[in-house]
């Protein structure tokens, strides 16, 4: 399975069966889970329990050990996390965040959106409007605030804050925007100030969340701004390099992969895909593109990289392709969707609402199984299809729309 370098989530406590933060233990969207059903009945999985008690919200899941924890908002004026049970859903606590980030905005679908990350008891989240907090993760009690707007002069872009937090060691990340601070680097105990990084041109900060990668032979953090991809150094903040191609569509949301010295950023929908080779260079580190392909794995519901192959979908469906060249092995139909892989297996949200399992080979596209869940919310924004991405850990299946979760068996008996 390729890997990527992996963010420090310290805490003993989690499991390789776990989902701790976005995209899963590595920020890949890949989980270490074996032992999953390999066939989906008609109906699809058994479904353990739904709730539909959440709140409005596109935010996804995360789950470890026996709680789930989420972002979820009641109007506007009520942004709030909560922690729930595995075995039925139910609410253990709440904690309210702050107002939901630009009301007024357009197209409008003003909702929590960011996933929380959970690093040993604490549990680190990011609101729509830039309330960022670090909770005790078993009681919900605040330990440190902060806000992406007042305390760094953030600069969101229309849809307002959408990253989930990164931990690096000692080290929390975040995206506000602006001049001064596009980046930021905090101490995770204390949410005291490491460093700030003054991105060139002063990004707006886009939808995407940053991750890790030691490309250029230099240790960086890489996040898609509003301009483009960039890398600054993971010790000093310090502007590394920039990738603009990718960034020319309506919104950057997918985050990129970063693997060896590569790394694969996409726009929304039908824009297309880039992959950057990173270099040592005098100044730091020089960016080459390798390749930008318009078939490749390019929607904002991410892609996963296994054995040198990118799946994800286009938009006519499900897509394999060659990592280092990008270019197409088979294509599938059923429109966007977001991705996971799992044990060998892609599993794909459709924006349609259908949730798909197919093998992860590049040799063909082959079905493993198809549904769509039971009595699930009404999209009534115009455009507005199921976004939040799925998630699997310790044998279940996790899917939100809106305000209602499903929870699914997936394992193999």
């Amino acid at each position: 399975m390729t890997k990527l370098l992996v963010p420090a989530l310290a805490a003993a406590a989690i499991q390789a069966a776990d989902w701790p933060q976005w995209r899963g233990p590595e920020r890949t969207g890949i989980s270490a889970e074996t032992g999953l059903l390999r066939e989906w009945p008609k109906e699809g999985p058994r479904l353990v329990w739904r709730r539909s008690d959440l709140g409005d919200g596109y935010a996804t899941p995360i789950a470890a050990g026996e709680r789930l924890y989420l972002l979820a908002n009641q109007g506007m004026d009520n942004e709030y996390v909560q922690a729930r049970n595995i075995s039925d859903g139910g609410i253990v606590w709440t904690y309210r965040l702050g107002n939901v980030g630009n009301p007024d905005q357009q197209p409008s679908y003003p909702m929590a959106r960011s996933t929380p990350t959970l690093d040993g008891d604490n549990l680190y989240a990011l609101g729509s409007d830039g309330d960022l907090v670090c909770l005790e993760a078993a009681t919900g009690k605040p330990r440190w605030r902060k806000s992406l707007r007042a305390d760094f002069g953030g600069k969101p872009g229309k849809w307002a804050y959408a990253e989930s937090p990164l931990v690096d060691g000692d080290v929390l990340v975040v995206t506000p925007g602006g001049a001064e601070s596009t980046l930021v680097a905090l101490d995770k105990k204390t949410g005291n100030v490491i460093w700030r990084a003054a991105v060139p041109g002063g990004d707006a900060a886009a939808y995407a969340s940053a991750i890790v990668s030691n490309g250029g032979a230099r240790k960086q953090y890489v996040q898609f701004l509003d301009k483009g991809v960039v890398g600054v150094d993971a010790g000093t903040g310090r502007f590394l390099w920039r990738y603009e191609k990718t960034s020319t569509g309506p919104a950057n949301i997918a985050t990129p992969i970063a693997h060896q010295n590569y790394v694969y950023s996409t726009n929304a929908r039908r824009f297309g895909a880039g992959l950057v080779q990173l270099h040592p260079a005098a100044e730091g580190v020089k960016a080459e593109e390798v390749y930008f392909e318009r078939e490749a794995p390019n929607t904002l519901g991410g892609q996963v990289l296994v054995d040198g192959h990118l799946y994800g979908t286009n938009q006519q469906g499900l897509v394999a392709a060659e990592f280092l060249t990008g270019k197409p092995k088979w294509q599938a139909g059923g429109g966007p969707g977001a991705v996971l892989y799992a044990d060998g297996l892609l599993f794909v949200r459709n924006e349609d609402g259908s949730v798909v399992l197919a093998d992860a080979s590049p040799e063909a596209y082959r079905e493993r199984g198809r549904f769509t869940p039971p009595d699930g919310p009404r999209h009534t924004r115009p455009r507005e299809v199921a976004w939040v991405y799925p998630v699997v850990a310790n044998g279940r299946l996790y899917i939100r729309d809106l305000g209602t979760l499903w929870c699914y068996d997936v394992r193999r008996r």
